[in-house]
């Protein structure tokens, strides 16, 4: 499991999967968050402006990521 630290109170969906470096670009997060690729907190999202928060849990092909402080 990767680990994203925060450095404002929040950071959003797409932000998330490009920082995890498990999409190349935006618009690679744009459309599997669209297709129903990704999940938060065991739900499937469909909103890249999604904002993560400390502890939740994002899955996409496999791969989990933490949301920390």
């Amino acid at each position: 499991m990767e680990t994203i630290k925060l450095r404002e109170e929040y950071i959003k969906l797409g932000q998330a999967l490009k920082a995890a470096g498990l999409v190349e670009s935006g618009v690679d997060a744009k459309y599997a968050i669209e297709d129903g690729l990704v999940s938060v907190n065991g739900e499937t999202a469909f909103q890249r402006g999604k904002k993560l928060v400390d502890g939740d849990v994002v899955a996409y092909e496999g791969n989990t990521i933490k949301i920390i402080k």
